[in-house]
């Protein structure tokens, strides 16, 4: 997995990469905002980057507010990475879009520790993300009936795609997961079932 890292200042990015590097992760690094938006735009973008507030061009504020507007579904997970560390700051930065909000001079251990939870996320997000898919696909293979079903005016039985006649039932069993119970209807019963009832009770 990437993680982006975006500082403008040369010697806090040496030392952004020399505390991440244990992580495991493929580090990338942007000098600017605006080079921060191309690498989270693109279709193999980071899925956890670390965003200085002030920097040149665009600024982490607007950064994270851009990424959540350009995909609102974003599976990216953005660590906020300031000086600013007033209560009004931290509210601003997390109600921009921002996941988490790490004040400088940073803390290596913490940092690592908030980038370790912010990999388990999209990890848990990926697995999500990929459930759903594969749901959405076993769906579409549920069978479906559309389209004009041939039925005989008489009998009642449907036309297959082989030219066979089939009883409805049997139709609509083999299309889809429907199961049916057999009754008797209101005016089935008049018409047929009470004159053979009184047949068989007149012989008896």
């Amino acid at each position: 997995m990437k993680i982006l890292i975006a500082e403008d200042d040369a010697v806090s990015r040496r030392a952004l990469e020399g505390a991440l590097k244990p992580c495991g992760c493929d580090l990338v690094v942007a000098a600017d905002g605006a080079e921060a938006w191309e690498m989270l735009r693109a279709p193999d973008a980071p899925r956890l980057a670390v965003l200085d507030w002030m920097m040149p061009r665009l600024d982490g504020l607007e950064l994270v507010r851009k990424v959540r507007e350009h995909s609102p579904a974003s599976l990216a997970y953005l660590i906020m990475l300031t000086c600013r560390d007033s209560r009004a700051d931290l509210i601003q930065g997390l109600g921009a879009g921002a996941d988490d909000y790490v004040t400088k001079p940073f803390h290596t251990d913490e940092l690592r520790a908030r980038v370790q939870v912010g990999l388990r996320v999209v990890q848990l997000q990926s697995a999500l993300d990929a459930r759903v898919r594969e749901l959405e696909e076993a769906l579409s293979r549920v069978k479906r009936l559309q389209g004009l079903l041939p039925i005989c005016s008489y009998c009642k039985k449907i036309r297959d795609d082989g030219n066979y006649w089939q009883q409805v039932e049997a139709y609509i069993t083999e299309r889809s997961e429907a199961e049916f119970s057999h009754g008797i209807c209101p005016g089935c019963f008049a018409q047929f079932v009470e004159p053979e009832l009184a047949r068989l009770q007149a012989e008896g």
